[in-house]
């Protein structure tokens, strides 16, 4: 048992310092006779106990964080889980995943495992993002972590965030011209309403080309329609289908005279959306 005495201003010094509840403080300075930087490591080793007994657990909520570099030439969505929804809305939670973002933007990691040993700033100083969640982990009491990155590069790349942290979108453009960010907000928020399932036509797998076409044969034979005609219906179908499932070629939402090929070709003539990203809590 420590000898040394711990007076409540260590206490608080210490729950300043990590954030790490009153009695959690008191306990790990008594347990290390007052040293502070082993009592940050034991309250590290504490966090990592709660992250292992929880790992079990399911971690549905969270928020999802769409961020772009300073030039606008990338552009990255993570999605930070925690169990309940009191914890996603709690503001040292958002402030937590805004971080790990940042730094996911500036370095691009190719993955979840990389973006996990990137460093970042905490409260005792620069660690491992993957360290930091364990911290967080003891520090909340749920079960968190990264489930989702998605990185994008362009000429410009957009950002949007909809629903309160619940779903991020990042739409890359072909050429960073006047009125870029809005236009690229406009589809960005097009893609978060509509699902798009492709770019483009020639961007939808074959797979599921070849499923739309024998449900939409099966329909048509089940309202008696002839063999012959079954083809030719099934094509105009599928025609149907890359309207209203693949982005350029919907209908705008803001202005149903025009598909969103046409919305930014008005914008600027041969703009077009290169590639984007949608990631939606828990989806």
């Amino acid at each position: 048992m420590s000898t040394v005495q711990i007076s409540a201003s260590d206490v608080n010094k210490l729950r300043q310092q990590t954030g790490a509840g009153m009695m959690d403080c008191k306990k790990a300075l008594t347990e290390t006779n007052g040293d502070f930087e082993a009592a940050i490591d034991f309250l590290r080793k504490k966090g990592a106990k709660v992250a292992a007994s929880r790992q079990d657990r399911e971690s549905n909520e969270g928020v999802v964080i769409a961020r772009t570099s300073e030039d606008g030439k990338r552009g990255v969505i993570i999605e930070l889980n925690c169990e309940t929804d009191f914890v996603a809305k709690n503001a040292e939670f958002i402030a937590f995943a805004n971080a790990v973002a940042n730094e996911a933007v500036q370095a691009l990691p190719a993955s979840v495992e990389e973006l996990n040993n990137l460093e970042l700033d905490t409260e005792v100083g620069r660690v491992k993002i993957g360290e930091a969640v364990i911290t967080m982990t003891g520090k909340i009491g749920e079960k968190i972590g990264v489930s989702k990155y998605a990185v994008l590069e362009g000429e410009k790349v957009v950002a949007y965030i909809h629903g309160n942290f619940r779903l991020g979108v990042l739409v890359g453009l072909s050429a960073n011209v006047a009125g870029a960010d809005e236009a690229g907000k406009d589809v960005a928020m097009q893609i978060a309403a509509m699902n798009p399932a492709a770019l483009d036509k020639g961007d939808v797998d074959a797979t599921v080309i070849e499923r739309e076409m024998e449900i939409a044969k099966e329909q048509i034979r089940a309202e008696g329609k002839p063999e012959a005609m079954v083809e030719k219906i099934a094509a105009g179908k599928l025609n149907k289908f890359y309207k209203d499932s693949t982005l350029l070629n919907q209908e705008f939402v803001k202005d149903s005279s025009k598909n969103v090929a046409q919305f930014l070709d008005s914008v600027e003539k041969g703009l077009t959306v290169t590639a984007f990203k949608r990631v939606a809590l828990g989806a």
